[in-house]
This record gives structure tokens, C-alpha cells and sequence, in this order.
């Protein structure tokens, strides 16, 4: 059987800091290939290259990766501060579109860190800039020391909506997982439920209400170690499955 075919989401990068390319995490690339068992193909996030109703057709689902600039805020009606960070305005014209077209049309969708982001934007949530400023809230981001393995560890749980539809995926309404994002959910957009939370409350886990497919996307980052992980395995297989009973439905009708 021919694998599945998986659109990655490219992030704007510089080399010399003056040769432009499109790219993403191998990480991401070997939680495709070697867990859900399908081919990865990064999709440049450049919206004048790319038509949403052929990206629809060509891929079996999307990933829709962590990435180093944030959302603009005017995508939320919101003004951009210095607290805001970085941009990358055409990630946001091509992905954003990009989701709610994919959740209409049953494409399987998995976000992850401003994939997961993007998910509660595309359906009209705001985001806060900076979740460690919040009373109450932990420092969620990478720790700025240590090896790359330290920075991508287990630092706390997430406590799952009993009978939702990550506990079935986990086996457990508790999981552990890493942490490495500065913003976080401030509104859930509409259709955004959120089933899973930080212990500091800060929403990490959320699917799209009446989508037809696999419509899932978390705050963390579970293509580290996705092989190995007792949380990142499962999510990532059934997003494989979820891909293949796409397909072969395409190839049916």
C-alpha cells in the first residue's frame, strides 16, 4: 500500500544571513516517516506559491509545526508589541487558511507549539504574548541552558478531559510531556475545545468541534523522541491512521 502523504509546514530561514530557504525540524520529518508511517514533504510557507484547494488535494494531512516567529496579533484584531516577538506574515496568510480548509473539507490536521496556535487564531481565539507574565502562570519556555536533550525533557503534566478524545488516544487522563512555547491561548476561537490543561491552567491540548477528520493540536512538542514517547507515539499513530482511512476513503469515491 502506498504511504500516506504529509504536508509539513515550512518555516522562513537564512543562511549567511543572506541565502532565503524554506525549512523544518528533522525531528518533524522522522515522527512522519518512522511513526505514522508516511512520507513528509515540507510544504513551503510561502501563500503566492501554494493554492489551499491544491494543497488539499495533494496531501493526505497536514503538520503544522512550532516555529520560532509568532502569530501576528492582527490576525486576532489585536496591535503588535515589542512582548509579540517575531512574524512571519506569510506562514500566516498561507497556514491559517490553510487549517480551516482542511478541517472543512476532512483533511487530517496535527498542530503542535504555534501549529497548535494557529489552530485557536484560524478559528477566531487571541493568544497572550507572554504566558510567564501572567500571576499564576509557570515559565513555559525553552531553558535558555543545557544540552538540546535537557532543553526537550519532561518539565510537568497535563491533566486530559475525562472521556475526551485525548484521553482515548493516551490511555490516561494525565500525561507527561515537555515545554517550550512563550505564548499560549488567552479566548478559544470558536469550536476550539480545550481538553487539556498545564498545572498552571494554560490550555494544551485542543481539537476542533465538529470537524470531520483528524482535527487535533497540542502546546508541546511531541515530535522529540516521537518513537520512543509513551504521548508522543500514540498521538502520532493515530494521526498515521487517521491519514490512511483518509486515503483510501479518496480512493474509494
Amino acid at each position: 500500500m502506498v504511504r500516506p502523504v504529509v504536508g509539513i509546514s515550512g518555516n522562513a530561514h537564512m543562511i549567511n544571513d543572506e541565502y532565503a530557504v524554506q525549512a523544518c525540524g528533522l525531528h518533524n520529518l522522522y515522527a512522519v516517516s518512522e511513526v505514522c508511517e508516511a512520507t513528509a514533504l515540507v510544504v513551503p510557507a510561502l501563500p503566492d506559491l501554494n493554492r489551499i484547494d491544491d494543497l488539499c488535494e495533494i496531501f493526505d494531512g497536514f503538520v503544522f509545526t512550532g516555529a520560532r516567529p509568532n502569530i501576528h496579533p492582527e490576525e486576532y484584531g489585536e496591535d503588535a508589541t515589542p512582548a509579540h516577538g517575531d512574524f512571519d506574515r506569510d506562514r500566516d496568510r498561507l497556514t491559517l487558511p490553510l487549517i480551516r480548509a482542511c478541517v472543512e473539507r476532512g483533511v487530517p490536521v496535527l498542530g503542535i507549539c504555534r501549529g497548535f496556535q494557529e489552530f485557536n487564531v484560524a478559528f477566531g481565539g487571541t493568544l497572550y504574548p507572554e504566558i510567564r507574565d501572567l500571576p499564576g502562570r509557570m515559565n513555559h519556555r525553552m531553558p535558555p541552558d543545557g544540552t538540546i536533550e535537557e532543553k526537550f525533557a519532561h518539565r510537568h503534566d497535563i491533566s486530559l478531559t475525562k472521556g475526551g478524545v485525548f484521553e482515548s488516544i493516551f490511555g490516561s487522563d494525565v500525561v507527561l510531556t515537555n515545554s517550550l512555547h512563550g505564548q499560549g491561548i488567552k479566548e478559544a476561537g470558536e469550536r476550539v475545545v480545550v481538553e487539556g490543561h498545564a498545572p498552571d491552567g494554560t490550555p494544551e491540548a485542543i481539537r476542533i468541534e465538529g470537524a470531520p477528520g483528524f482535527a487535533l493540536a497540542v502546546q508541546w512538542h511531541p515530535e522529540w523522541n516521537a518513537a520512543n514517547d509513551p504521548v508522543s507515539r500514540p498521538l502520532f499513530e493515530a494521526f498515521g491512521q487517521a491519514m490512511r482511512d483518509c486515503a483510501a476513503q479518496r480512493r474509494a469515491a
